[in-house]
C-alpha cells in the first residue's frame, strides 16, 4: 500500500521536473512531524530530488512551523511557499464555499456521503480556486472530529461547563462552540497538551489520529463515539508554480493527483481506525451515546444550521449540500 501510494504521488512530483535547479517547491502543513501525512510528503520529496538528479529543492515544513493555515496561505500569496497541505480552515481563506464540506456539524452521516457531495461540488470549487490563483492537486481528509474530554460525557449537557480548545485564528469554530453553549478557549496547536494538563481546557474536538499523534488522549482520556464533522483538506500549489510546468507535466499531475487522492483518503481512514484501537489499548475510554442522547445531539445540530447558513457557510453551498444529501439518501432507499 505504502509503495503504491509513493508511486502514485511520485508521478505528480516527477511532472514538476521543469523546475530549474535553483527552483524550490516548499510545502507547508500543520501535520505533525513523523505523522502519516508528513512521512508521505518527506518520502515523496526524497524521490523528487532523486528524479531531479540532486538538483532543485523540495522542502516540507510540518508542525505549523510556517504558522497557522491562514499564515501559510499568506506565504503562498507572496511566494514564500509554493504549496500547502491544508484543511478547510486554510482553504476557506482562498475560497469560502469550501466551508460547506466541514462546517456543518452532523450533516454528513458517512464517508460515502462526504465523497458523493465533494465529487459533485469539486469541479466548481476547483474552478474557483484556479480563478484565485491556486491549483488543487489532490483532495484528502483526516477523519471525523470527535470530542475528547478529561471526564466521561455522553450527551450535550454533559459538556456544559467544560472549556473547549478552539483554534486561535478560527473565529468560526469559536462561534459554533458559543452557539452550543460551550466555552471556547483560543489556543495554538502546540499549546493543547499543556493546556489540558494544567486545566486551562478540559475538552478537545479532534480527529483520533491527531489525538494519538499529539498525545491528547493521555490526559483527555475519554472519547465520545460520535462523528461531529469530517476534516476535509487538499494539497494545493500556486498557479505560478503550475504555470511553470509543461503541458505534458500538467497532464501527468492531473492524472496522478486524481489517483493519489483516492489512495490518500483510503490510507488516512484506515489509520484513523487504527489510532482508536491504539489509544484504547493505552487507556482511552470510548463513550457511546444511547438513542436518546443521539436525539439530543441531532436536535442541537438542527438548531445550529440556521445560524451557520449564510454566516459560516455561503447560502448557495449550504443549500446545495442539503439538496445533494437528500438526493443521495433517496437513492439509497
Amino acid at each position: 500500500m505504502k509503495t503504491r501510494l509513493v508511486a502514485l504521488l511520485l508521478g505528480t512530483l516527477l511532472a514538476l521536473n521543469v523546475f530549474a535547479a535553483d527552483k524550490q517547491l516548499r510545502i507547508g502543513t500543520l501535520a505533525s512531524k513523523n505523522s502519516l501525512y508528513h512521512r508521505q510528503l518527506m518520502e515523496l520529496g526524497e524521490a523528487w530530488r532523486t528524479a531531479q538528479g540532486g538538483q532543485g529543492k523540495y522542502l516540507v515544513y510540518p508542525d505549523g512551523s510556517q504558522g497557522g493555515e491562514t499564515d501559510m496561505v499568506r506565504r503562498m500569496r507572496i511566494g514564500q511557499l509554493q504549496g500547502g497541505l491544508l484543511s478547510v480552515v486554510g482553504l476557506r481563506e482562498i475560497e469560502p464555499s469550501i466551508a460547506a464540506l466541514q462546517n456543518m456539524p452532523m450533516m454528513f452521516k458517512s464517508w460515502e456521503e462526504v465523497d458523493y457531495v465533494r465529487e459533485k461540488m469539486r469541479p466548481a470549487m476547483e474552478k474557483k480556486f484556479l480563478e484565485k490563483g491556486f491549483v488543487v492537486l489532490a483532495w484528502g481528509d483526516a477523519g471525523w472530529v470527535r470530542f475528547f474530554s478529561k471526564s466521561p460525557a455522553f450527551g450535550p449537557n454533559d459538556f456544559k461547563g467544560m472549556k473547549f480548545f478552539a483554534w486561535g485564528a478560527e473565529a468560526d469554530q469559536q462561534e459554533i462552540m458559543k452557539n452550543l453553549g460551550y466555552t471556547p478557549v483560543p489556543l495554538e496547536t502546540a499549546d493543547i497538551l499543556p493546556a489540558i494538563q494544567t486545566g486551562m481546557i478540559n475538552a478537545v474536538p479532534s480527529t483520533p489520529y491527531f489525538a494519538l499523534a499529539t498525545q491528547i488522549y493521555t490526559t483527555a482520556n475519554n472519547m465520545l463515539d460520535m462523528n461531529w464533522s469530517p476534516i476535509v483538506g487538499a494539497l494545493i500549489i500556486t498557479k505560478k508554480a503550475w504555470d511553470e510546468l509543461t503541458p505534458e507535466g500538467q497532464a501527468i499531475v492531473r492524472e496522478a493527483g486524481a489517483k493519489a487522492g483516492v489512495q490518500l483518503r483510503a490510507k488516512a481512514r484506515q489509520e484513523v481506525d487504527e489510532a482508536v484501537d491504539a489509544m484504547k489499548k493505552r487507556g482511552l475510554t470510548v463513550n457511546k451515546p444511547n438513542a436518546e442522547q443521539m436525539k439530543e445531539w441531532n436536535a442541537l445540530a438542527d438548531g445550529l444550521y440556521p445560524r451557520i447558513r449564510g454566516k459560516l457557510v455561503p447560502v448557495e453551498q449550504f443549500d446545495e449540500v442539503v439538496a445533494l444529501l437528500k438526493a443521495f439518501r433517496a437513492g439509497k432507499k
